[in-house]
C-alpha cells in the first residue's frame, strides 16, 4: 500500500529537482531584461508573437546554462550550506542527468531562438552559454576578476531581445547591456558578502573572501552604483525614452546609491541583505519605467 505514494514522493521530488537546476529565481531575471530589450528595440507595433518566441527560447537557455553550472560545480557546492541541498550535492539526481538535461535545454534554446529571433540573437544565446560556463565558472576559483568576467554574459539578454526585434545592435542595445554590466555589482557583492565563509570553504576566490573587511567590495559597490546613476539616464539623452522615465530613473538609481552607502557605513551581513533586496527591487522599476515612458519610432 505505501509503494504507491512512495512513487509519487520520488517522482515530485525528481520534478522539483530538475526544476532546481535551472534556478528560478535567476532565470526569471533573465527572462525580464530579455522581454525588455526586445520592447524597447522595437520599432513601431510589438510583435508579441515573436517576442514570447524569444524570451521562451532565452529561458531554455538559461535553465540549460544554470543546470550545466550545477554540473560543473557540484563538488564545490557540497561545502556551502546554502548550496549543499541542491539536488547534486544532496544525491536526489545523478550528475550525467544533469548534464544532459542541460545540454538538452541549451540546445533546444538555440534552436528556438534561431528560427524566433533570429541568427544573431541565437549567436548571442549561446555566447551567453558558453561565457558563463567556461570563462566565469572556472575562473570563480581563480580570482577575484571573475565577477567582472561573469558580469558580460550577465549583461548579454536585454541585447539577445534587442536582436531579436531589430536584427541588430545599435547603441541602445549596448545602454541596455551596460545598465545590467554595472548592476550586477552591488547585486552580487552583497550576496557574496553574506556568503564569504561560505564560499571561502568551497574555495571560491569571490571578493569579500579575500577582502575581509569589506573595503575593496564597498568601495566597489558604491562606484558602480554611482556609475549606475549615469549610465541610467542614457535612455532619455538618446531619446529613447521621456522626461518621465530620466527623472524616475534619478530617483530609482539614486535611492540605491543611498541603500549602498548605508550598507558600507556597517558592512553588517543584514545590511548586506537589505542592499541585496534593493538591487532586486531597482532592476525592474528601472526597466518598467524605460518601458512605460518608451518614445515611438
Amino acid at each position: 500500500m505505501a509503494t504507491a505514494p512512495t512513487t509519487e514522493l520520488t517522482l515530485a521530488s525528481r520534478a522539483g529537482a530538475y526544476v532546481a537546476l535551472t534556478k528560478p529565481d535567476v532565470s526569471l531575471l533573465v527572462l525580464m531584461t530579455t522581454g525588455a530589450g526586445f520592447y524597447m528595440g522595437s520599432r513601431g507595433p510589438v510583435d508579441w508573437l515573436r517576442l514570447a518566441h524569444t524570451v521562451f527560447g532565452t529561458m531554455l537557455i538559461a535553465a540549460g546554462t544554470a543546470a550545466l553550472n550545477h554540473y560543473i560545480e557540484r563538488e564545490s557546492d557540497r561545502y556551502m550550506r546554502r548550496t549543499a541541498s541542491r539536488p547534486l550535492p544532496s544525491g536526489v539526481l545523478k550528475p550525467n542527468e544533469a548534464l544532459v538535461f542541460g545540454v538538452g535545454l541549451a540546445v533546444a534554446g538555440a534552436a528556438d531562438l534561431w528560427v524566433a529571433g533570429g541568427a544573431l540573437a541565437s549567436f548571442l544565446g549561446v555566447l551567453t552559454c558558453v561565457s558563463y560556463l567556461l570563462a566565469y565558472t572556472p575562473l570563480k576559483k581563480r580570482t577575484v576578476w571573475a565577477t567582472f568576467v561573469g558580469a558580460f554574459p550577465g549583461a548579454v539578454p536585454p541585447m539577445i531581445g534587442w536582436a531579436a526585434a531589430t536584427g541588430s545592435l545599435d547603441r541602445g542595445a549596448w545602454v541596455l547591456f551596460a545598465i545590467l554590466f554595472l548592476w550586477q555589482f552591488p547585486h552580487f557583492h552583497a550576496i557574496a558578502w553574506m556568503y564569504r565563509d561560505d564560499y571561502s570553504r568551497a574555495g571560491i576566490l569571490m571578493l569579500p573572501v579575500v577582502d575581509r573587511d569589506g573595503t575593496r567590495t564597498f568601495r566597489q559597490i558604491i562606484l558602480t552604483s554611482i556609475g549606475l546613476i549615469g549610465v541610467g539616464l542614457l535612455p532619455s539623452l538618446l531619446g529613447l525614452t521621456g522626461v518621465l522615465y530620466f527623472f524616475g530613473a534619478l530617483v530609482v538609481s539614486t535611492g540605491l546609491l543611498q541603500v549602498c552607502l548605508w550598507a558600507a557605513s556597517s558592512k553588517s551581513n543584514v545590511r548586506a541583505k537589505w542592499l541585496m533586496h534593493a538591487t532586486v527591487l531597482h532592476i525592474p522599476l528601472l526597466l518598467g519605467l524605460m518601458m512605460y515612458d518608451k518614445v515611438a519610432r
